[in-house]
């Protein structure tokens, strides 16, 4: 794909790195197939360009990545989710979501994509600011390193009601009780939290953030870029032998099989009934303010909201 032809990112080389910025503001940087698709060829292209020793994925606007889009353009069929194929002869039959393994072709085809990052040789550093949710952790825990605004926000809320991590990666970072507490609950922690517990590498002053992230891809600029690949690779193959790339196999198989559970069913009826805001502001209301506390007791007051007097 000529660079000229992104519309869902942008992308430019420079000293040594190449910047992959996410280009939907309006949609907090939500992920559609299309983005996917820009994702993984400036991803390939980079990882081919001998100019470049490092990779940075950051976002515009206000938010690093919101999720997947749940209200894509129809031309679009945006997150490989919602049905129909989206190129080729329009006579020909494309895959729907009838069955759990229609879904699943999907589900993979959309996880190829973002694979890439894991899979390109050189190391990618995630730049995240604002919003790190659903399918935006999904980005970012397949970089490389993770640095963070401190008041950043991770979390997968849609494990509440939708169904499953199509991405599972949260288990390699924070070990499992973390990775349980967080994703049976859909709660949310702080950029300065998810350093503490592995999710980043890193959580600085928002000011901050972008001379971190290019002190650190100036460092790797220093060194050579094949000795880069085989040290990412080494580490790689680490994880690949702890079941790391099965389990994104089977993410995507158990995210179809939730799909299919009563409370899925009811989310997408609400969102067809009330609008995607509005079920999502149902979904979430018990949850008070949906956070969860790395350190302290989490007590809360009757809105289900985190006190902050709590916290000695």
């Amino acid at each position: 794909m000529p660079l000229s032809a992104y519309r869902n990112l942008r992308y430019e080389v420079q000293a040594g790195r190449a910047r992959i910025t996410l280009a939907r503001p309006e949609k907090r940087n939500a992920l559609s197939l299309a983005l996917l698709r820009e994702l993984h060829e400036a991803v390939w292209e980079a990882d081919d360009d001998r100019r470049v020793h490092a990779l940075v994925l950051r976002g515009a606007g206000t938010a690093f990545c919101a999720g997947y889009d749940l209200t894509p353009d129809p031309a679009e069929r945006a997150t490989g989710q919602e049905g129909q194929g989206d190129s080729g002869d329009d006579a020909a039959p494309r895959r729907g979501l009838d069955t759990i393994g229609d879904d699943a072709w999907h589900l993979q085809r959309a996880q190829r994509l973002r694979m890439a990052l894991f899979d390109a040789h050189k190391p990618v550093v995630a730049q995240v600011h604002g919003h790190c949710l659903a399918g935006g952790t999904d980005l970012a825990l397949l970089c490389d390193m993770v640095i963070a605004a401190d008041d950043a926000v991770f979390g997968f809320p849609p494990a509440r009601d939708l169904g499953v991590l199509p991405t599972q990666m949260w288990l390699y970072h924070v070990g499992p009780q973390w990775a349980k507490r967080l994703l049976l609950t859909g709660d949310t922690i702080t950029g300065a939290e998810a350093a503490q517990i592995g999710l980043a590498l890193k959580a600085v002053p928002p000011a901050q953030l972008e001379a971190e992230v290019e002190g650190l891809v100036d460092r790797l600029t220093r060194i050579d870029p094949e000795l880069l690949a085989l040290n990412k690779r080494a580490v790689n193959l680490g994880l690949e032998l702890m079941g790391a790339r099965t389990m994104q196999r089977i993410a995507t198989e158990l995210d179809a099989v939730g799909h299919r559970t009563a409370s899925a069913r009811r989310f997408v009826e609400r969102v067809r009934s009330e609008g995607l805001r509005a079920a999502v502001a149902e979904r979430d209301a018990p949850f008070g303010d949906g956070r969860a506390r790395v350190e302290g007791p989490e007590l809360r007051d009757a809105q289900g909201r985190l006190r902050e007097d709590a916290q000695d």
